[in-house]
């Protein structure tokens, strides 16, 4: 699966190899930057040493997000992993901000590659499945909302067990709507 994973956009002049490479090279220091400007002990330690100009506030963080899949977009399709790792982080910061709609957007984006790229029965569909249907169920989309649900816990009775609490209380959530 290589090849899906590191998908690069189809253009009638197809990027050279060095910009291939190039941004691939680009697209694991932005991780990896991101990773650290959000990481809990590199704030706190910012803070004790007093470098607070180092805290990148959410909104800041998504524009981080957003640039870089611009600029990343411009070589590879929305189903490469670098992608999609860029826009599950995206989609982080939009659920911490509480935009749901945009993290609805993002999630939308992601669950088709990940339903592609990871196993039948994996815990990462689910979860993905399991925060749609919660942000369609925000958004009054109660439809989406139970399908969604009902596909995380269809792929959860198999990885966890039919009896597992997490199903039990995802259940209790479709009642309660």
């Amino acid at each position: 699966q290589d090849k899906d994973k590191l998908k690069i956009c189809k253009l009638n002049d197809p990027p050279s190899a060095e910009t291939v490479k190039d941004m691939i090279k680009y697209a694991r220091n932005v991780i990896e930057e991101f990773r650290r400007a959000k990481h809990y002990k590199y704030i706190l330690c910012c803070l004790l040493i007093g470098f607070l100009d180092f805290f990148i506030p959410p909104g800041e963080l998504l524009e981080i997000c957003e640039l870089s899949l611009d600029k990343m977009g411009a070589v590879f399709e929305d189903s490469n992993v670098y992608m999609l790792h860029m826009m599950y982080q995206a989609m982080g910061v939009c659920l911490y901000v509480q935009d749901w709609e945009g993290a609805l957007r993002y999630g939308q984006k992601i669950i088709k590659p990940y339903s592609k790229h990871y196993p039948s029965y994996s815990l990462n569909v689910a979860s993905m499945w399991l925060k749609l249907g919660r942000l369609y169920m925000a958004l009054d989309n109660r439809t989406a909302g139970v399908k969604a649900l009902k596909r995380a816990i269809a792929i959860m009775e198999v990885a966890h067990g039919k009896d597992h609490p997490y199903i039990s209380e995802i259940k209790k959530e479709l009642e309660d709507h």
